[in-house]
């Protein structure tokens, strides 16, 4: 079985570490712990392919960067999506979650944008929300500063010493979804 995991984020060195790239870093992370490969795709998105398992029930995997701005990632996905055939119900998004605390984890099938521009572009482009997602929390922004300020600025540091172990979980939830299925992976995963 195919499946196609994407991690939200803006392209370009200068938003690399900051919050709204957390889904970008996991999938850094899957493709390293995987020893994949990343190439260029003409889909306008960076991919790396990997085998998740062993033997005939091995999943295989594509995980996926859009080259694209955050809020443009819709086409790029959805024309990554067809050019593999994978079903959407065979597609997780990662992408960071302003309502749920820093580092911590919640996996779901479809919902709302909860005004998010990269799964609003997804939705737009696919027709449909009815795509596997996993919410990266990073918090809410401190006093009276603006949400679309702080998911672009980097971490703090005390944010900065748990950052490694939230991708490693992130990325630990990922495989989970694809082998153990969504009620066990939230279950596991949903604290």
């Amino acid at each position: 079985m195919l499946w196609l995991v994407v991690g939200l984020g803006n392209p370009g060195p200068e938003y690399e570490a900051t919050r709204h790239n957390i889904g970008q870093l996991v999938v850094d992370q899957l493709a390293k712990s995987n020893s994949a490969k990343w190439s260029s795709h003409k889909s306008r998105c960076d991919i790396a392919e990997f085998k998740l398992g062993v033997g005939v029930d091995a999943a295989s995997v594509i995980v996926a960067k859009s080259k694209s701005y955050m809020n443009e990632s819709g086409g790029p996905v959805k024309a990554l999506a067809n050019f593999y055939k994978v079903e959407l119900a065979n597609i997780i998004i990662l992408h960071d979650e302003l309502d749920i605390p820093f580092a911590a984890i919640r996996s779901k099938v479809a919902g709302g944008d909860n005004g998010h521009n990269g799964l609003k572009s997804l939705t737009s482009s696919f027709g449909s929300a009815e795509y596997l997602r996993v919410r990266l929390g990073i918090g809410r922004p401190p006093g009276q500063q603006d949400p679309g300020d702080f998911v672009l600025k980097q971490f703090a540091s005390a944010e900065k010493k748990e950052l490694t172990n939230f991708i490693l979980r992130g990325a630990d939830c990922v495989e989970s979804l694809i082998t153990q299925g969504l009620e066990r992976t939230q279950s596991a995963f949903n604290s």
